[in-house]
């Protein structure tokens, strides 16, 4: 009995170690690739526990969600010759889900080592190449990380379709401190520089600000003694036709009223001239006549005349006697 217990529970260990070693957990945003006896399985597995022959059949997770890959400590020579370092430079890439087997197969699951880290240093040293450190460090430093994004997404459309770049991130290099001094004591030049330019350009700026508002002022105020002169004008060629008006109906008014005067003194001769007649005249005469005091006669007749000046004289001591004589 106590022989056969021994060999129940081997056998229970050894089963519970096979179930141990067979089970396996893909995590999510991952997909499985299973190797047996060294030849890739086709179909990967999805998240989610699974089970496999142990000591004949192995796993691998491979990523299918965005990761970032850290390639560090990343040598360039210039085309000067100076040996510089990039400490740190970030990929992040996604692999899709539909092209883990082809990746995997050609590549093998660590196959961001030959597409991005390898291609990495590759695409690096050669733009440090072409260009000097002026160029890499300062100039051109801010088109790293494009240039290396869009080398690195070229031969990944061709190698490795699936496998897409999103971003590539680059640190400053590390340049010997000699340089590294000179580079600080040029800029420090070049900030003082530019600080002096700007300066100036500021004051060019105040200058001009103070031009403009100076002519916008001269602009307004020939505007406004534009305007003032134009109203001016107008007033006086207002009083000119009022005057003109005036004028006008002035010599409208002395035409109508001399008019009327001739007219009415035509009337008046006309009707004279209807009026005198010889019967008329002999009536005014003896009128005449009979409305004085003294008539005096002469030798003949065209020397007659009347003498008033009686009247002058002593007008009210002799006015009862004037009515009641006469001479002939």
């Amino acid at each position: 009995m106590t022989h056969a217990g021994a060999v129940v529970a081997a056998v229970a260990g050894v089963v519970a170690f096979f179930l141990y070693s067979s089970i396996h957990r893909i995590e999510e945003g991952h997909l499985g690739v299973y190797y047996r006896g060294g030849a890739l399985l086709i179909s990967p597995s999805s998240p989610g526990y699974h089970i496999m022959i142990p000591f004949i059949t192995s796993f691998r997770s491979v990523q299918t969600t965005l990761q970032t890959d850290e390639v560090k400590n990343v040598p360039c020579g210039t085309s000067g010759g100076v040996m510089i370092y990039f400490d740190r430079i970030e990929v992040v890439n996604m692999l899709a889900p539909s092209a883990v087997y082809d990746i995997v197969k050609n590549y093998t699951a660590d196959y961001d080592k030959a597409l991005i880290f390898n291609k990495i240093h590759h695409e690096l040293n050669q733009f440090c190449s072409v260009h000097t450190l002026q160029e890499v460090y300062i100039e051109l430093f801010d088109q790293i990380d494009e240039n290396l994004k869009l080398a690195l997404q070229k031969d990944l459309n061709v190698m490795a379709p699936g496998l897409t770049v999103q971003a590539v991130r680059v640190t400053k290099p590390k340049i010997p401190e000699a340089i590294r001094r000179n580079f600080e004591l040029m800029e420090g030049e070049k900030t003082k520089l530019l600080i002096s330019a700007q300066r100036q350009k500021v004051v060019e700026k105040e200058a001009e600000t103070e031009r403009k508002r100076a002519i916008i002022e001269a602009e307004k105020f020939a505007q406004v003694a534009s305007i003032q002169f134009q109203q001016k004008v107008m007033e006086k060629e207002t009083e000119k036709k009022i005057s003109e008006i005036e004028d006008f109906a002035f010599l409208a008014r002395q035409k109508v009223k001399a008019d009327a005067e001739f007219y009415t003194a035509q009337k008046a001769a006309l009707a004279n001239k209807m009026k005198l007649t010889k019967e008329y005249l002999e009536l005014i005469k003896y009128q005449a006549i009979a409305a004085n005091s003294k008539v005096y006669f002469g030798s003949d007749i065209p020397d007659m005349f009347v003498d008033t000046s009686a009247f002058q004289h002593n007008a009210g001591m002799r006015t009862n006697q004037a009515s009641s004589e006469g001479l002939f």
